[in-house]
C-alpha cells in the first residue's frame, strides 16, 4: 500500500533522480556559502523579539487587575511560547545556527521552553523523522503511534474514537512529544533496556518538573495577588503554544499528497532518492511573512525536510528554486491553504477511524495511501519511463496524477450512467 519503488513512483529514471539529488546538492552549497551577517541579523532579531514579548508579557500579567489586561500579557505570553518553539527551539536544535559557533544558540546548548527535554528530542525527531522520514514502522511520527493516517497500518477497534484522540493530543501536544522518545510501552513490555530507559524517564521528570514549577509555581507566587490570573495565563498560553504547533505540524505532513513509504524504499537507498523521499513525503502551506515567522517557517516543510539544518529564513527564496526543480522533473509541489491542509489531514483521521470495508477507494489508489500501483495501466511503459519532452523537461509524476485523476472521473462517471 504505501510506495515501495519510489523511482517508479515518481516517474523518473535512476539518471534522473541522480540529477535530481546534485542539482540540490549544488543549491546546499551556494545557500552555505552565502550564509553571513544578514542571517546572523535576523536570529538576533528573533530572539530579542521572543524575550520583549515574554518579558512584557508576565509583567503585563503582574499588573493584570482587569480582562483586558489578563488578555493582553496572556497574547504576548503566546505569541512568546509560539516564537521559542517554532523559530527558535526547532530550528536551532536542528543545527541551524551551529555555523555561527555561538555556544547561546548551538545545538548542543539549547534547552527550550516545553517539557520535552532537547536530547530526546532530537534523537526521536532530527534522527529517526528526518532520517526514515514516512517509512512506516520506522518514522514514529506517521501517527505518533496514537493515530491512524495510513491503511498500511491494520484497522482496529481502538481506532473509532481517533478523532477525539486527535483533538486531545492536539490539547497536550508537547505531553506527546515529551513522551515520543521514552517508549514507556517498550519499556514495560521488555523490550527496551532499563539502562537506556530509566536515565531517559529520569530526565524526562526533571523537565517536567522544572517546567511545572516555573509556569505554575513560581510565576503564580511572583504575582502575588494575581497569582490565579498568572497561572490561568500560563496554562492559556500553554495551550496556544501546543495547538499552534500541533497544527503546523500536522499539516506538513498529513494533508494529500504527503505519500508514506514502505521500508523497502531504505534498500540501497541513494542520496538522490532520500531527497526525493522528502519531497514527496512532506507538504506546505500557503503562508505570507508574519505567518512564515509564527511557524518556524515549517510552512515551507519541503524545504525544510530537504535542508533541515541550514537557516530558516532561507527557506523562502530555496522554496522558489525548488518550484522549479518540480516544475523541470515534473514532481508535485504539494501545497495550499492553512485551512484546506488541515481539513485534509482532519478528513483522513476521521477517514481512517472506520475499518477499511467502508472505504470506497482502493488501498493503492486513496487520497490518503497510494503506491506505485495506482498507475497500473496508464499508457504502458510511457507511463513510468521518466520519458523527456525535451532537453530540460520530463513527463513524470505530475502528469501520472493527472491522468490517474481523470480515469478515476471516468470511472465515476460510468458507474453513475
Amino acid at each position: 500500500m504505501a510506495i515501495t519503488d519510489i523511482n517508479a513512483y515518481a516517474h523518473l529514471t535512476e539518471a534522473d533522480v541522480e540529477a535530481l539529488g546534485n542539482e540540490l546538492d549544488a543549491l546546499r552549497r551556494e545557500i552555505e556559502s552565502d550564509r553571513g551577517e544578514r542571517d546572523a541579523k535576523y536570529l538576533r532579531r528573533t530572539i530579542a523579539a521572543q524575550r520583549f514579548l515574554e518579558v512584557g508579557g508576565r509583567l503585563t500579567l503582574l499588573g493584570s487587575r482587569n480582562r483586558l489586561l489578563w488578555l493582553g500579557g496572556t497574547a504576548m505570553l503566546s505569541v512568546a511560547k509560539i516564537i521559542e518553539n517554532m523559530e527558535l527551539g526547532h530550528n536551532v536544535m536542528h543545527g541551524q545556527w551551529d555555523w555561527m559557533n555561538d555556544p547561546e544558540v548551538h545545538s548542543t546548548s539549547w534547552e527550550w521552553d516545553m517539557v520535552c527535554a532537547s536530547t530526546h528530542w532530537k534523537h526521536s525527531h532530527n534522527y529517526i523523522h528526518h532520517k526514515y522520514t514516512n517509512v512506516v514502522g520506522m518514522d514514529h511520527d506517521v501517527g505518533y503511534r496514537v493515530l491512524r493516517v495510513t491503511r498500511d497500518e491494520p484497522w482496529q477497534w481502538k481506532h473509532l474514537p481517533q478523532p477525539f484522540i486527535n483533538l486531545f493530543l492536539a490539547a497536550t501536544f508537547e505531553w506527546g512529544i515529551g513522551l515520543h522518545d521514552l517508549e514507556i510501552r517498550e519499556y514495560l513490555a521488555g523490550n527496551k533496556p532499563k539502562e537506556i530507559a530509566v536515565p531517559q524517564i529520569k530526565d524526562f521528570s526533571k523537565k517536567v518538573a522544572k517546567q511545572l514549577a516555573k509556569d505554575y509555581v513560581i510565576f503564580p507566587l511572583l504575582s502575588g495577588k494575581a497569582a490565579r490570573r498568572t497561572l490561568t495565563a500560563n496554562l492559556t498560553a500553554n495551550l496556544v503554544r501546543n495547538f499552534w504547533a500541533y497544527l503546523v505540524i500536522f499539516c506538513g505532513h498529513f494533508p494529500d499528497g504527503a505519500e508514506k513509504f514502505n521500508e523497502e524504499t531504505l534498500i540501497d537507498e541513494t542520496h538522490g532518492q532520500w531527497y526525493l523521499r522528502q519531497m514527496l513525503g512532506t507538504a506546505n502551506f500557503n503562508a505570507g511573512p508574519a505567518m512564515a515567522f509564527m511557524s518556524g517557517n515549517l510552512c515551507y516543510q519541503i524545504e525544510h525536510h530537504l535542508f533541515p539544518d541550514l537557516p530558516s529564513n532561507r527557506y523562502a527564496e530555496i522554496g522558489v528554486r525548488i518550484r522549479e526543480l518540480c516544475e523541470k522533473y515534473d514532481l508535485p509541489y504539494t501545497t495550499g491553504s492553512l485551512p484546506n491542509q488541515y481539513w485534509l489531514t482532519f478528513r483522513t483521521i476521521c477517514k481512517l477511524a472506520l475499518p477499511d470495508g467502508l472505504l470506497v477507494d482502493t488501498a493503492d489508489d486513496a487520497p490518503e495511501t497510494a503506491s506505485e500501483k495506482k498507475f497500473a495501466g496508464l499508457r504502458g511503459a510511457a507511463a513510468v519511463s521518466g520519458r523527456r519532452l525535451a532537453a530540460d523537461k520530463r513527463e513524470g509524476l505530475k502528469t501520472a496524477l493527472a491522468e490517474a485523476r481523470s480515469r478515476r472521473r471516468a470511472r465515476a462517471q460510468q458507474s453513475r450512467a
